[in-house]
């Protein structure tokens, strides 16, 4: 538990790094936020009340130090094109980016582990190696690549699906191509697990004792080697629910990834910090469950600690 304390005191400098670091960046880009919110024709005396209004005609730091007391309330600031609040715009792409996450989530899971626990149990089979020799395939296939492809074939050639948007039968597509990587790491991942631990001591006791194969498999080996998976799916939930930009952006989801793009863009940079903060959020507070989920699914830690 000492761990756990220590980890989320480091989480706050994490945090306030990122914040610093995301600030400064937006600033680095050779553009004008005021310009794109006055309009590229505005005159000189129409950019300089406009960066008066945004506090852009501050000094940089104190512009940090000014958004960092309103974090301390609870205030995202609102965005500078459409003057909504950023938490609130978080809050209305968060659905979307989690309808999608956790269905992709789901079925990346499913068939990972699934895979990697068949192909484990039939040691030296031809199953086993065609699963790593296609995982290969999966893990090298960028999302983004296998959404175009999925598009062009199921929606545009064969028009079983739609392009693109929100909802219903829309989030296959995306779900997929989303999936497809994660599950290849599960499935290597749980299946070189598996083989460690049915090699072990107290394994090849439960055999000797006459425990039935099924029980010794299911009871005894799988519960440790699907540990290092409890780790991967907090961090991955966390990722997927920041906001995918790729993936939202070429299947037109309107999640937070889209939302972070559309802000890039318009160097609405209250929006940029948000989304940014909010992933960096999302990630840290991943770390801190999987760390507690670890005590009670792993005893010998609690016995550490």
């Amino acid at each position: 538990m000492q761990a756990v304390v220590q980890r989320l005191f480091a989480s706050i400098g994490i945090l306030i790094g990122v914040t610093f670091l995301t600030f400064l960046l937006s600033f680095v880009v050779p553009s004008d936020p005021a310009r794109t919110v006055a309009g590229p024709k505005a005159d000189a005396e129409t950019l300089a009340s406009v960066r008066r209004e945004l506090g852009l005609d501050r000094p940089l730091l104190e512009q940090y130090g000014k958004y960092m007391t309103r974090l301390l309330r609870a205030d995202f600031g609102r965005s500078y094109l459409t003057r909504q609040s950023v938490f609130a715009a978080i809050v209305d792409r968060l659905p979307a980016t989690a309808y999608l996450a956790l269905t992709s989530l789901t079925v990346a899971a499913g068939v990972g582990i699934s895979l990697g626990c068949a192909s484990a149990a039939i040691q030296g089979s031809i199953f086993e190696r065609l699963l790593l020799s296609s995982t290969l395939v999966g893990l090298s296939l960028p999302a983004f690549w296998v959404g175009l492809m999925l598009l062009y074939v199921f929606a545009y050639r064969l028009r079983l699906l739609p392009l693109g948007g929100y909802g219903g039968v829309n989030v296959i597509l995306p779900a997929i191509a989303l999936a497809l990587g994660n599950a290849a790491y599960y499935a290597r991942l749980v299946h070189t697990n598996v083989r460690e631990v049915l090699q072990l001591d107290y394994i090849r006791t439960a055999r000797a004792k006459g425990v039935a194969p099924m029980a010794l498999y299911t009871r005894h080996a799988l519960r440790n080697a699907l540990l290092p998976v409890v780790t991967l799916l907090g961090l991955d939930l966390a990722g997927l629910m920041s906001g995918v930009v790729l993936t939202e952006t070429v299947f037109n989801w309107p999640g937070l990834g889209r939302l972070a793009v559309e802000a890039v863009f318009n160097q609405d940079i209250p929006m940029v910090m948000g989304t940014v903060l909010f992933s960096a959020l999302l990630i840290v507070a991943a770390n801190i469950v999987v760390d507690l989920l670890y005590l009670v699914i792993d005893p010998r830690i609690r016995v550490e600690s």
